[in-house]
Order: C-alpha cells, then sequence, then structure tokens
C-alpha cells in the first residue's frame, strides 16, 4: 500500500531511495496522484486506472523537471484522455510502420541502448516488416518466436511483439493482438557467477594483464560503477580529479587513484584501434575470466555485482564513501 502525504517540495526533495527496486506514495490532497521513488533516486509522478480491464499506470512526468501543481493538474486530463475509445483505423498501414511508431511514442532509452533494440528488431521481425498489422495471425508470430535461437532472447521478442501490437490497439489500427492467448515463454534465469571470493581472483588475474590499457580499462570496470560501453569510452575533458567525479557522477578513491597513473594523452582514457576509444577486448576478457576460474563470467557480470550491492545516496559525497566502503569491504 502507498504512504500516503501531502506532496510539497521539502517532503519530496527529502524521501528517502529504497535500497532496491522502488516504493510508491500517493499525494493526499489529489489522491490519484502517485508516485514512484526508484532505487536510484528517481522519483516520477503517475497515475494508475484501469482500462477495459485492464490495469494501466500512466506517467505524468519526472519531479522536479515537472512541479507538484502541474502534476496534480494534469491528473484529470490524463485519466480522461486515456478512457477515450480508440479511433478504428481503416487504412491498411504496414507493420514496420507501426513499429516506427512504437519507438517514437513507447520507447524511453537511450542512443545506445535504442539502437540495439533497432538492430534486434531488423534481426528476428523484418518477415513482418511489409505486412498489414490487421492480417498477421497467431502463427505468423509463433513463427517468428520459434526461428529465434535462445529462450531468453526469443522471451524478450515475444513481449516486445506484445507491447507493440498492444499499442497497435489503443491506436485502433487493430482489434484485437495475435498474442491474446498465446502461452508466454518463460527464460531460464541466468545465475551470475561472480563472488567476492572470485572478484579477489579476478583482479589478480587482471594485475597480470601485460598490455597497460587492457589492465586499466578491466580494473575500471570494478573501481568505476558504470556498464562497460561507459568505462570504454571515458574521455579525459570529462574527468575532473579536483572535485574526484566524472562528467559530474562521483568517482571512488581507487578509480582516482588508478587514473591518475594512466599517460594523459590523446581524447580517450583506454584507447583503442584506428584512433578510437576500445570497443570489446572480449580475447582478453575470456584470458582473464579463465585464468581468475571463472571462466562463464562476462564483463557486466562485475558492474551488475557492485550494482547490486551498493547503497544509493542523493548525496554526491555520501555516495561516494558508499563506493568506498563496498570496494573496500569486497576485495579485503
Amino acid at each position: 500500500m502507498a504512504h500516503q502525504f501531502y506532496f510539497n517540495p521539502y517532503i519530496l526533495d527529502n524521501l528517502p531511495a529504497p535500497s532496491s527496486g522502488f516504493d510508491v506514495v500517493q499525494d493526499i490532497s489529489e489522491p490519484r496522484l502517485r508516485m514512484y521513488v526508484t532505487s536510484r533516486g528517481i522519483k516520477t509522478f503517475f497515475v494508475r486506472k484501469r482500462v477495459r480491464g485492464r490495469d494501466r499506470r500512466i506517467i505524468i512526468g519526472n519531479y522536479p523537471d515537472m512541479e507538484i501543481e502541474a502534476a496534480r493538474a494534469a491528473v484529470p486530463t490524463v485519466l480522461a484522455n486515456v478512457m477515450k475509445a480508440p479511433k478504428t483505423r481503416r487504412n491498411k498501414t504496414a507493420f514496420k510502420k507501426i513499429i516506427n511508431a512504437y519507438m517514437a511514442h513507447r520507447v524511453r532509452r537511450g542512443e545506445v541502448s535504442r539502437k540495439k533494440l533497432a538492430r534486434a528488431i531488423d534481426r528476428h521481425l523484418a518477415p513482418l516488416f511489409d505486412k498489414n498489422v490487421t492480417e498477421i495471425t497467431t502463427n505468423d508470430v509463433k513463427v517468428i518466436i520459434e526461428n529465434i535461437s535462445g529462450t531468453t532472447i526469443a522471451a524478450r521478442m515475444q513481449e516486445l511483439l506484445r507491447s507493440i501490437f498492444n499499442y497497435a490497439a489503443e491506436q485502433g489500427y487493430i482489434t484485437k493482438s495475435p498474442l491474446d492467448g498465446v502461452r508466454r515463454i518463460t527464460p531460464k534465469r541466468r545465475v551470475r557467477p561472480l563472488t567476492r571470493a572470485g572478484l579477489q581472483r579476478l583482479v589478480r588475474a587482471i594485475e597480470h594483464e601485460s598490455s597497460p590499457t587492457i589492465r586499466g580499462a578491466f580494473m575500471m570496470l570494478i573501481y568505476g560503477f558504470a556498464p562497460r560501453s561507459k568505462i570504454f569510452s571515458m574521455q579525459w575533458r570529462d574527468l575532473d580529479f579536483n572535485h574526484y567525479t566524472w562528467d559530474e557522477r562521483p568517482l571512488s578513491d581507487m578509480a582516482v587513484v588508478l587514473l591518475q597513473d594512466l599517460p594523459q594523452n590523446g581524447r580517450w582514457v583506454f584507447p583503442g584501434r584506428g584512433g578510437n576509444h576500445l570497443i570489446d577486448p572480449r580475447c582478453a576478457w575470456r584470458r582473464v575470466a579463465t585464468a581468475a576460474g571463472i571462466p562463464n563470467l562476462t564483463m557486466d557480470d562485475v558492474n551488475k555485482f557492485f550494482m547490486r550491492r551498493l547503497v544509493w545516496a542523493s548525496n554526491k559525497e555520501d555516495f561516494r564513501e558508499n563506493m568506498n566502503q563496498l570496494l573496500t569491504e569486497s576485495l579485503a
């Protein structure tokens, strides 16, 4: 059940973030207005409404970008719009056009993640692109899903298709999704193999790498508290050693020491071939992971290991202290 209180800037600015997942709070002045508070400290206004038999949660905006009074005023309009019956569209519309509209209006991702999703769509859903969305059958969708190798990817693409067809139904392009009644694929949850002991073995294996660039990049995967794509594309201009920050995000003490010992020549902290930054040193990583006794370890597993344990704090110094404490405990 949501915690209820009168929304005001002082209380919302000082709401504690949960250690994991998200909390929901509710406004007393406008009981239909609620707010998500994530473990990363992001606060989002939303309303909840049952529409045509389905529970829907409609995002209004993020706080403090949207003021409280503006969010309250938007509630009646949002609820009125969501209850309107979709206008039935009788013109033939290619499925590719529906995907483009879905990507533009429903997908909220960064540029890199959006491009990755677009590549997956082009790879797996291309046979449906030129078909009229009203003519796509349940069997067509099943054939697409069955031709995808890997349970996890097939499950993700099935859920993506379900979301796209639901969007098409909401916009009036179809009256019923071809995925209605289709059994959901249950992916096998991958067990991330990294433990504290494995992390310490990994550090020792990285220290034996001959390339200083590879060695530094792999150590920053541990010290940097960021995904590999962010680590490998670090630029010197984004680092501020006076305030121990990297593009406005705090740096751990171990990261600062590591970065200050690297040669600061060129644009990239970890340069790769052809004047670009380091991209994907998978062979070197496989060698390091095997030497650490964890051959199935991925670079993303390292970031997940720390982010699951890191305590979020809105204050940069407190957050930085939490990073230092976690590193000390994990590498002791």
